[in-house]
């Protein structure tokens, strides 16, 4: 995968800004980060990441705008040519494999000039491409994920199941894709750690890259909101005081929900909610998601689920999820006039 730069026509951009302040937030922050420092982010990754990876202008511009502005976004990369005015420090390296980042122990020195708090990172699209075995890429995360713990032992890692690609040279790609998405939450299960937490953040379900590249592989506009958007509820949970990393904390109940707008319109939104089996070996045989909805609104239609005041449970069919596996339902709501960006916190619980 090259390193290319996408034509981004900037009043498109600011426009889709607007959709992904809403779209993929699971719930309004309790509380802005605070304290005398910012707190340091480091985007990691390829040219999806860095060239220019116009998600992460969405990405800071919405932080900013939830009032999450005590942060600072590092890498030793800076350059960009996205419509939207950002902190553009990054450390998205275009062509670089996550294998060979971490045979040539590329990351300590990166890590030693911007001393992040938090890693975001999608990588390893080269490596599947190149056809690397996922056991291999994921040996080279244990070993990444080591080398930012040595760097900071209180290191937050966000970690993506990576966008679909469809190049038209690697008609592989799109399975080889999904066969390592697959591999990850069961990994990142194993390796996190109460005091550095690992999170899988999914950047594959309800990507196309039909319309969200376009080149089969680099997020155009449409793709850089989704990804902003995903990213969004993880990295701003991790910014909230006493918060996890997971949006959608499946403490008991086994399960996680992540809420994004799919349209709004004034007076109403059209909603979805994605729900996966937060464990990483046991089945669940049904589920439920509290919509926690803000003053003025209300749910006017559900479906692929069973509405039941402000509880939404599964419809039989899509009751049983296998370990890591997600389903979806989607709702109308209406809100009042004043009502601004949607808005809701989805909580789920779950029966094995």
């Amino acid at each position: 995968m090259r390193s290319r730069r996408h034509p981004l026509l900037a009043t498109f951009l600011a426009a889709l800004f607007v959709f992904a302040a809403g779209f993929g937030l699971a719930g309004a922050p309790s509380a802005a980060a605070t304290g005398t420092t910012p707190v340091r982010i480091m985007p990691l990754g390829d040219s999806i990441t860095g060239s220019p990876g116009c998600w992460r202008s969405l990405l800071w511009n919405q932080l900013q705008n939830a009032g999450y502005t005590d942060i600072d976004f590092v890498g030793t990369l800076s350059a960009q040519s996205c419509a939207l005015t950002h902190d553009a420090d990054n450390e998205g390296h275009g062509g670089f494999l996550a294998t060979a980042t971490a045979d040539q122990n590329l990351l300590p020195g990166w890590l030693a000039a911007t001393a992040p708090d938090i890693v975001v990172m999608h990588f390893g699209t080269n490596d599947v491409w190149s056809s690397i075995a996922p056991d291999t890429i994921l040996a080279a995360y244990t070993k990444l994920v080591g080398q930012m713990r040595a760097s900071n032992p209180a290191m937050k890692v966000l970690v993506a199941q990576l966008i679909p690609i469809n190049p038209s040279s690697c008609a592989e790609c799109a399975a080889r894709t999904v066969a390592f998405n697959q591999r990850i939450p069961a990994w990142a299960h194993g390796i996190t750690t109460a005091q550095s937490p690992v999170t899988v953040v999914d950047q594959w379900t309800g990507f196309d890259t039909a319309t969200d590249t376009y080149d089969g592989v680099h997020p155009n506009a449409s793709g850089d909101a989704k990804m902003a958007a995903r990213w969004y509820p993880s990295l701003s949970a991790l910014l909230t005081p006493g918060g996890s990393g997971d949006p959608g904390d499946p403490g008991n109940g086994g399960c996680s929900a992540a809420f994004r707008v799919v349209s709004a319109w004034q007076g109403g939104y059209q909603g979805e909610v994605t729900v996966t089996n937060a464990s990483s070996t046991a089945a669940i045989s049904s589920w439920a998601v509290d919509l926690a909805l803000p003053a003025g609104s209300g749910l006017t239609q559900v479906w692929n689920g069973a509405l039941t005041g402000t509880t939404v449970r599964d419809a039989g069919w899509n009751g049983a999820l296998k370990a890591g596996a997600s389903t979806t339902f989607g709702f109308l709501a209406s809100t009042s006039a004043a009502a601004g960006t949607p808005s809701l916190t989805a909580t789920c619980s779950a029966s094995e």
